[in-house]
């Protein structure tokens, strides 16, 4: 079984940044493709990055690309999220997922999800 506990979110001005973290629980870690993926309210849930077994591939959103960086440290079991130039757009409730497919975009090809943590970007 594989846990995971996303940390790290909060209320932050337009133009700032956030760091999110993603503790995975489990020896085969290293093993799982993770993604980050956000929900707005009244929204559905959107794909925002992923990266390789390794940390030497990622992927993002085009919404994303070039304000988020997505990377992992396989030895301390996270995955990080480095969200810069923040938008009110970017609130939302954020959530990492472990899977077996590299480059999935859809929250049905992963397998395990944390909870969640709150971003909230005011003007």
């Amino acid at each position: 079984q594989v846990q995971l506990v996303e940390s790290g979110g909060g209320l932050v001005q337009a133009g700032g940044s956030l760091r999110l973290s993603c503790a995975v629980s489990g020896r085969t870690f290293s093993s799982y493709v993770v993604g980050w993926f956000r929900q707005a309210p009244g929204k559905e849930r959107e794909f925002v990055a992923g990266i390789s077994r390794y940390g030497g591939s990622t992927y993002y959103a085009d919404s994303v690309q070039g304000r988020f960086t997505i990377s992992r440290d396989n030895a301390k079991n996270t995955v990080y999220l480095q969200m810069n130039s923040l938008k009110p757009e970017d609130t939302a409730v954020y959530y990492c997922a472990a899977g077996n497919v590299y480059g999935a975009r859809r929250a049905v090809q992963y397998d395990y999800w944390g909870q969640g943590t709150q971003v909230t970007v005011s003007s």
